[in-house]
């Protein structure tokens, strides 16, 4: 079939404009090794700038809360937990995960603990090494504070189209061999996508772990996405919608230690042994 020569033309338009961005795209493989760092730094900056410049990069804590969504292993959600988030960068975490603070999981560098209705107790090492890993490849940790690490090698990735934005990728391969890949739009600067690389060579074992980023909104001078989706090796595995995020709130000094907990048990057990007891008087009343 041939085709006229108003619908060509038409075509050959629609071509340039989804074909030229690409054809006009710089090439990462052609620039020098320090023409490429300057690239990805350029990008960098241009990231941190959207996300609120000194702001961002003053961050030390954060207070934040939402809904958190799990899935299983065939992709299925499995249901909703409500958390408050509570962070003093670069190494001690506090989540809630209930409104009534009955269930605490505090990291504190190479410490942890747990709060339940038994009680306060340590977590196993493996929780330790897990928190530890998951310090290491946050993004906030990357790039307020990882960046400026010895051994940082830096690359730009060149330009695609990622969740129907044209991005620039940035690479950050760190002093362990981490592979952070960093998607950035090239019309908000905000990140669209993340992807951290490891190889386990003993197992030979690569894993990814993707990150997917919306719906940027201002909280306390800062852009902050409010829905954030990890995906571990092609499975989702969870989604986190925040509703509101407090910067630098100033937290007691013993907010993340083993105190603190004992000292909430103490609040939500007293509660817990009261509400106990009342039922046992009611219990008595009518065995009586």
């Amino acid at each position: 079939m041939r085709v006229k020569p108003a619908v060509f033309g038409a075509l050959f338009f629609l071509a340039m404009i989804f074909c030229g961005p690409r054809a006009a795209a710089q090439n990462p493989d052609t620039l020098l090794p320090e023409q490429s760092e300057a690239k990805a730094k350029e990008i960098l900056q241009s990231l941190i700038t959207a996300l609120g410049g000194a702001n961002y990069l003053n961050i030390q804590e954060s207070d934040c809360e939402g809904r958190l969504a799990r899935f299983g292993h065939s992709g299925e959600m499995t249901g909703f937990t409500n958390f408050k988030a509570y962070w003093h960068f670069p190494d001690k975490n506090r989540t809630d995960y209930s409104k009534k603070g009955v269930i605490i999981d505090l990291y504190n560098g190479d410490r942890a603990w747990t709060l339940d209705r038994s009680g306060v107790s340590e977590l196993p090492p493996g929780s330790v090494e897990d928190f530890q890993e998951a310090v290491k490849r946050d993004i906030n940790n990357l790039l307020r504070l990882r960046l400026k690490e010895p051994g940082m090698a830096l690359r730009y990735g060149g330009q695609d189209i990622v969740d129907l934005k044209t991005v620039d990728w940035v690479e950050i391969t760190d002093p362990e061999q981490r592979l952070f890949r960093l998607s950035v739009d090239r019309t908000t600067h905000f990140l669209v996508r993340t992807m951290i690389i490891t190889e386990d060579e003993t197992r030979r074992v690569r894993s990814v772990e993707t990150n997917i980023y919306s719906n940027f909104q201002p909280m306390d001078g800062v852009r902050t996405p409010l829905q954030i989706t990890t995906d571990r090796d092609g499975r989702r595995t969870n989604q986190v919608f925040f509703s509101s995020c407090k910067f630098n709130p100033g937290f007691p000094a013993d907010f993340f230690t083993k105190a603190a907990l004992e000292k909430r048990f103490s609040e939500v057990g007293s509660r817990k042994s009261k509400e106990e007891k009342k039922r046992e008087k009611e219990q008595e009343k009518d065995d009586n």
